[in-house]
């Protein structure tokens, strides 16, 4: 079992500031593992309550009698659902003393993200999980095969953990399968599985494009606001993400419409039949795949937060895949698939139109960082597993 113990720290610190802590992230990441392992870290008394057992559904018929005594940790395990616990969490959250704090985990779901919006307002603050990160995995900064293993699979526990590739394509398969056919309905969500693979399938092939909702819609024949109604869920159960355009209002014919991604690359490759590495290399979409892998990573090693993250992009070429503004500092990225990357017009153009203070060319590869040109620095993925590349200085 791998410690996550940056995220086991955070949650500490946000239970110690707030009554109620909603831990999101999607179905098979690790949420309750992680939350078992704070338990046992826990100095005080711990009750866990999973709302998919049917004994703790029986338990929580009367949920005011059984939570209203409880101290200590309480967890609440897919709290989604159980949307009418919010109003009494509100309730026992406001008690003189805070005799109990609550960690709720969900899979951030809509309903979720409204109920507590409404319900908990400066009562409840969020720490999202995502999938096994690089600087939890890798114990040898020269690991690459643990760093194309991690590329490949994707970050859920099972699928990146599994004996075979093999048994890792068969469990991606599977989640995909439940995540359609039982996760959505559960939330609510009444929309034909087949026709949301469809969809699902098709945004993979438009893997860190700009979005084009009405193409997506015609080829669907369905509306560009279905289409987005549809993205929309996929993003608010992680399964998608948006990036956003950055304006820097340079006199120039800027993109105006986000780029969208796969979250996970593992689902991604499943999405797109690469299960293993030289499908995966031959694949017209590999460069794209590397791109949203190792945006993900940067996020996580900038902590970077909504709002902080951009690309920037002219319709004459210039571009940049990734401008990180945050605590005062402009940082670039551009990802390339190569271990040798050289400057670009496009990289020079960006810095300088972009006023940033370095950009980073992230590659593959291990080894220290080195300047291609200045305020521009070449960036071994490998080096994304430890947070000093952030510090170092260049000539």
């Amino acid at each position: 079992m791998i410690l996550r113990q940056s995220h086991l720290t955070q949650l500490a610190d946000k239970l110690a500031d707030f009554s109620v802590v909603a831990l999101l992230g999607p179905r098979q990441v690790g949420k309750t593992t992680l939350a078992r392992q704070l338990s046992t870290q826990w100095q005080g008394p711990v009750r866990h309550f999973d709302l998919e057992d049917p004994e703790d559904q029986a338990r929580l018929a009367d949920p005011a009698f059984v939570l209203r005594p409880l101290t200590g940790l309480v967890i609440l395990d897919e709290i989604q659902l159980r949307p009418d616990l919010f109003p009494l969490l509100r309730v026992l959250a406001d008690r003189e003393g805070t005799p109990a704090r609550f960690l709720i985990l969900g899979s951030a779901a809509p309903e979720l993200l409204r109920h507590t919006s409404e319900t908990l307002a400066g009562r409840v603050v969020f720490h999202e999980l995502e999938g096994l990160a690089l600087d939890e995995l890798i114990t040898d900064p020269k690991d690459l095969a643990a760093l194309d293993n991690r590329w490949l699979r994707g970050g859920f526990p099972r699928a990146l953990l599994a004996g075979s590739h093999k048994g890792s394509r068969e469990w991606r398969e599977a989640f995909i399968r439940t995540y359609l056919e039982r996760d959505l309905p559960q939330l609510g969500i009444n929309l034909s599985a087949v026709t949301m693979r469809r969809f699902w399938t098709m945004l993979a092939h438009y893997h860190g494009q700009t979005w084009n909702g009405s193409e997506l819609g015609r080829a669907l024949g369905v509306s560009d606001k279905t289409v987005s109604r549809w993205l929309d869920i996929l993003e608010g159960t992680y399964m998608a993400f948006r990036l956003l355009p950055w304006h820097a209002n340079a006199g120039k014919r800027e993109v105006k419409a986000p780029k969208v991604y796969v979250a996970d690359s593992g689902i991604l490759h499943t999405l797109l039949g690469m299960n293993v590495m030289d499908s995966l290399m031959a694949h017209p979409k590999c460069g794209a795949s590397w791109e949203g892998f190792m945006i993900r990573e940067v996020l996580r090693c900038t902590g970077a937060q909504h709002g902080e993250a951009y690309f920037w992009g002219v319709h004459t070429g210039a571009e940049l895949d990734l401008i990180i503004r945050q605590d005062g500092r402009s940082l670039g990225f551009e990802f390339k698939l190569t271990r040798t990357p050289k400057v670009t017009p496009s990289m020079r153009s960006a810095r300088e139109v972009l006023g940033l203070d370095r950009l980073y060319v992230v590659c593959h590869g291990a080894g220290e960082p080195w300047p291609l040109a200045e305020g521009i620095v070449a960036l071994p993925a490998m080096n994304l597993a430890s947070p000093e590349w952030l510090t170092l200085s260049f000539a």
